[in-house]
């Protein structure tokens, strides 16, 4: 667990702006948290910047989100929209992800922060679980209101926003009225209670504790203080121990539990959470109550199981009468003072919030919905990109490492797939070594099996001595990823300082490197597919556009985010003669290699009668396609355009209408006349219009891709594209395609095939040059 650096709300310049309007937000909505993300529009990610009224160890596996993930503010930023859950059903149901990570009961906004150009990134707010499970529409436009509050902060900062390297965290509690008073009376009040009594902040660490609760719990204030009880308290280190703390923070909801004190006495536990933190309220527990006993000594032997708890629930309104105190515990100690440190020796103690005693670690609970975390976002992985993504993005920071190489076994070598951490240098001395090198460790955890550690480079160097030199690093963990013992890779994280792993990280990370062998493997699987599938598309696509005096083009074909089958959207312009030529876009229902064929098939039933009137054109295609008893259907627009004439004639089967712009008018979007797909009826009509199209005029040519927008009506999407054309009409084509394409999807994650085509006619003596190849096929996760 890293110290979370100050909250930005705590400083006096003007970095605190952020935070203190997210605190600020938290109070006016009456949420329980917030969190604020950064776009870092280079990587596509959402970063943790600032957060409130929530644990850094909670938040953390949430550090990095890619915009493509299936998490709440990942939606809301990438659709632009409010995003409620409203409860922990709503939460299972439509983002199970996230449901198994956080188990508990809460309700959750998130909504992107608008900028004028772009988002800034979103935010998240959460309320107890007593919050009504809808959202009324006045508090959706005040969460609104609050997040458009602070994107105008982000708007008004002199430098460009960046998510910090460790999210900062703010208060949320303004100050008490006593705030200035000496703490010696809270303290004295504490003492007097016949009850044990202690504090916890929102990491979990002992603030306060008085002299019964130290007695009850078998320690010292001093002992105590600015520990988790988990860690301090071995009979306690257990999952369900730190899960009611955390269910008592997210979820704002009093909790208790029971435990068993070695040897056989039962404690209770009551917490009672608040926006600064948690009361504990400790107190002998009922015979009744112990669910089995409890061991002298922290470990469970066979005979002696772990001491247990009874099942969490939720604490009544009104509570029972407090249990008389065992006359065995001190009740005449009283403090002299009250400071950072307790004085007498087992008296009341007291830490500020924010101080840390002792090492500090993640627990048993955290590290386990940790793993549930990063399981459940390897299964969403696609492209081996993804995998070095998510490793880079949340398994190191959640770890505290530095580095990452990420290898692949490839014809008996190690080839890296991704790295984080290193200079090129030293990844191209470590790329293509052997599976069996004995250069570094790689190779026999390969061959064994066994993950290596290693704390130091003393320990590195004497089996490996070359190892810290390539390297540069000072400590390592090295994860054979291996699938039924089939070596798949290797993973290799590092720390630039020593590092000494514990038994709880060394048995996470291997069972994390099976998760991340199968996701890998899975992945490269994936990229040889979807590489064959872009190359066949590719190759069904013309190779270049041909060069017509008059008339400047460019076309774009963009494959959907996520998918590994080849898609049917097609594009192709044809010289007819010297101021005639043909352009033709059409869309083949769906996305496999039959849908690819008939593609082929459509292309050169067109081109087979191009010169043909436009409905002759589509009526022959038509048959074609009919009599090739094709289960699948196509949408085509084909448009013969007459340069020397300046007119165009367009013909539709069932597909989307182009953008026209002339000289001296607003962008429209062009009404044709409606007509069936191709391959339904042989008999089909498809009616013909007639265009002006004079110089100085652009035709948008498109499959329904471009304007499928989720949460969008595609006509008003074609509209706004029109528009935008109108208002771009000087720009080059080249750039205008661009354009048209991030205005339609602005964080991109294209959800279909997509086809695009400009044509604009300059009149005679310009036009595309010879041979120019339109941008073939490319990653749709590069913005």
């Amino acid at each position: 667990m890293r110290t979370v650096a100050p909250g930005p709300g705590e400083q006096p310049d003007e970095r605190g702006l952020l935070g203190t309007a997210l605190a600020d937000t938290v109070r006016h909505t009456g949420a329980s948290a917030g969190v604020v993300y950064l776009l870092d529009e280079a990587t596509r990610t959402l970063r943790l910047a600032v957060l409130c009224g929530l644990p850094e160890e909670v938040a953390w596996p949430w550090h990095r989100i890619p915009l493509t993930s299936a998490v709440p503010i990942s939606d809301a930023v990438r659709e632009n929209r409010l995003v409620w859950v409203g409860s922990q059903e709503d939460m299972v149901r439509t983002y199970p992800r996230v449901a198994a990570s956080l188990p508990y009961r809460f309700a959750l906004a998130a909504t992107p922060l608008p900028g004028r150009s772009r988002p800034w990134g979103g935010l998240v707010l959460l309320w107890p679980a007593a919050h009504p499970e809808r959202a009324s529409r006045r508090e959706r436009g005040h969460i609104a209101a609050e997040a458009r509050r602070i994107a105008h902060v982000l708007e008004l900062s002199p430098d460009p926003p960046r998510a910090p390297e460790q999210p900062r965290r703010v208060p949320l509690t303004q100050p008490h009225a006593y705030a200035d008073r000496s703490p010696q009376a809270a303290a004295d009040y504490a003492e007097r209670l016949p009850e044990g009594t202690l504090a916890l902040d929102l990491e979990g660490r002992i603030t306060f504790v008085n002299a019964v609760a130290a007695a009850l719990l078998g320690s010292t204030a001093d002992r105590l203080l600015g520990t988790r009880p988990w860690h301090s308290l071995p009979w306690l280190d257990q999952p369900a121990v730190e899960d009611s703390y955390r269910t008592a923070v997210i979820s704002r909801e009093p909790v208790e539990f029971t435990a068993l004190h070695p040897p056989d006495r039962p404690l209770r536990f009551q917490l009672y959470p608040d926006a600064s933190g948690i009361s504990v309220r400790i107190t002998p527990g009922s015979a009744a109550a112990r669910p089995h006993a409890a061991p002298d000594s922290p470990g469970p032997t066979p005979d002696r199981p772990r001491p247990a708890l009874n099942d969490r629930r939720q604490i009544p309104t009104d509570p029972p009468d407090l249990p008389a105190v065992p006359p065995d515990l001190p009740t005449d100690d009283r403090p002299v003072s009250v400071g950072p440190v307790s004085v007498g020796s087992e008296s009341v103690g007291f830490q500020p919030v924010g101080t840390t005693s002792g090492a500090s670690r993640t627990a048993h609970s955290g590290r386990l919905y940790q793993l549930l975390h990063l399981a459940s976002a390897l299964t969403e992985t696609v492209a081996v990109s993804d995998v070095v993504e998510l490793v880079a993005g949340q398994v190191l920071p959640a770890f505290g490492a530095d580095g990452l190489v990420l290898s692949a076994a490839e014809a008996g070598r190690l080839k890296i797939t991704g790295w984080h951490g290193y200079d090129q240098r030293t990844i191209e001395r470590l790329d293509g070594l052997p599976l069996g090198t004995d250069v570094t460790p790689a190779g026999r955890v390969l061959a064994t099996g066994i993950p290596s550690f290693f704390a130091d480079v003393e320990e590195m160097s004497r089996d490996f001595p070359q190892a810290p030199v390539l390297s540069g690093k000072r400590a390592w963990a090295f994860l054979p990823l291996l699938i039924s013992g089939r070596p798949v890779g290797c993973c290799i994280l590092s720390y630039d300082r020593p590092h000494t792993f514990t038994a709880d990280e060394r048995a996470v990370l291997t069972s994390l490197a099976g998760l991340v062998a199968q996701a890998l493997d899975r992945a490269r699987l994936y990229d040889a597919a979807q590489g064959v599938a872009l190359g066949l598309q590719e190759s069904l696509l013309p190779r270049s556009l041909p060069a017509v005096p008059g008339l400047t083009m460019a076309a774009r074909y963009l494959p959907a985010s996520h998918g590994m089958d080849v898609g049917g959207d097609f594009y192709d312009v044809i010289r007819l003669d010297d101021t005639t030529v043909a352009a033709v876009i059409g869309d083949v229902q769906g996305h496999n290699v039959a849908a690819a064929a008939l593609m082929g098939q459509a292309r050169t039933a067109v081109r087979a009668t191009a010169g043909a009137p436009p409905d002759r054109v589509l009526a022959h295609t038509n048959r074609v396609l009919t009599g090739l008893g094709a289960d699948l259907l196509v949408s085509c627009l084909y448009a013969r355009i007459d340069l020397a004439r300046g007119r165009a004639e367009l013909a539709s089967a069932g597909h989307p209408p182009p953008l026209l712009h002339r000289p001296g008018e607003e962008g429209l979007v062009v009404e044709l006349d409606p007509a069936p797909l191709l391959g339904i009826d042989t008999g089909a009509d498809y009616p013909v219009t007639d265009l002006a199209l004079p110089t100085g005029s652009t035709l948008a040519l498109y499959t329904d891709g471009l304007v499928e927008v989720p949460g969008t009506d595609p006509d008003r999407t074609a509209a706004h594209l029109a528009e935008h054309l109108a208002h771009r009409r000087d720009e080059d084509v080249e750039r205008l395609i661009d354009r048209l394409i991030r205005r339609a999807w602005p964080n991109g994650g294209h959800t279909d095939d997509t086809a695009l085509l400009l044509l604009r006619t300059t009149g005679r003596g310009s036009g595309s040059r010879p041979g120019h190849d339109p941008p073939g096929p490319r990653d749709p996760r590069t913005p």
